[in-house]
């Protein structure tokens, strides 16, 4: 390599043409320092650069944290909440087998548990989302335990009431279920209800919710009244001066359906009470 160069300058509008000699140390250096400030240029760009992108995937990153986060804590209070409503259901439950005289659960319902479950807020977002699911699950079998209890409940309760029981009228007992001497024959006859003797007017009431079956007049009970209270149960009442129900009525326990009266084949004012079971007679006594 030459030790010197000379850089010719040549000026427009024909002014005078000047040179400038060179060292060739110089022209090295000058070449270097192009090199150096290129390579620092491409090095300070490629850094900024990349520390751009950095910068951008830390922003997500920390975007996508605070989503996680936010997600984590409205499944933890959703599961939270899942479990309230299992404890709850537990406890509604245990109330209603108290009062239908129930004990054993059956065994496909999950019991409550005691307390709610805590997480680790670092907990994978799908094992939440299982467990709020399996719950779920849970929950629904509880339910439609306990609407089983609520319908078995609600039978014995309706059991319950179209059971008759208690007095129909007011008075006292003058025959009794059995077989008796028949007061117009004078033979052994079957009395397939009670006779209870009470002043003409005195109310008479059902012993049982149910309907109104029959009101009519016969021969030998006079004026008479059959209610129909449902699971085979039917009661009647004779020898009533007067009918306050229709057939078809809707009546309760307590409800005034007639008075106590003398019609019919009847020695004196009295109730002629019956109880049938599936159309077989029984002894109300029972159930006074």
């Amino acid at each position: 390599m030459a030790r010197r160069f000379s850089l010719i300058i040549i000026p427009e509008e024909n002014r005078k043409v000047s040179s400038l000699r060179l060292h060739s140390g110089m022209v090295k250096a000058a070449i270097c320092g192009c090199c150096l400030s290129v390579g620092f240029s491409v090095f300070f760009a490629y850094q900024y650069f990349n520390f751009n992108m950095d910068y951008a995937e830390l922003q997500q990153l920390r975007l996508s944290n605070i989503e996680q986060q936010q997600t984590l804590l409205s499944l933890t209070a959703d599961l939270n909440n899942v479990q309230q409503q299992m404890n709850d259901l537990a406890e509604s439950e245990a109330r209603v087998r108290q009062l239908a005289a129930l004990e054993a659960l059956p065994e496909d319902v999950p019991v409550a548990i005691g307390g709610i479950q805590e997480f680790d807020p670092m907990e994978d977002v799908d094992a939440i989302q299982r467990q709020i699911n399996k719950l779920q699950v849970a929950i629904e079998l509880r339910r439609q335990s306990q609407e089983g209890v609520r319908n078995l409940l609600n039978d014995q309760v309706s059991l319950s009431r179209a059971t008759p029981k208690g007095w129909p009228t007011k008075g006292w007992l003058t025959s009794y279920f059995g077989m008796r001497k028949s007061p117009f024959s004078g033979r052994q006859v079957m009395h397939e209800g009670l006779d209870i003797a009470a002043n003409t007017g005195t109310p008479v009431v059902a012993t049982a919710d149910g309907i109104v079956s029959r009101v009519r007049y016969s021969r030998d009970y006079g004026k008479m009244v059959v209610i129909d209270h449902g699971y085979g149960y039917r009661t009647i009442f004779a020898h009533n001066s007067k009918v306050l129900v229709k057939a078809g009525q809707r009546v309760k326990r307590g409800d005034m359906i007639s008075q106590v009266g003398n019609t019919g084949r009847s020695t004196g004012s009295h109730l002629h009470y019956e109880l049938r079971l599936n159309g077989v007679p029984i002894d109300p006594r029972k159930t006074l």
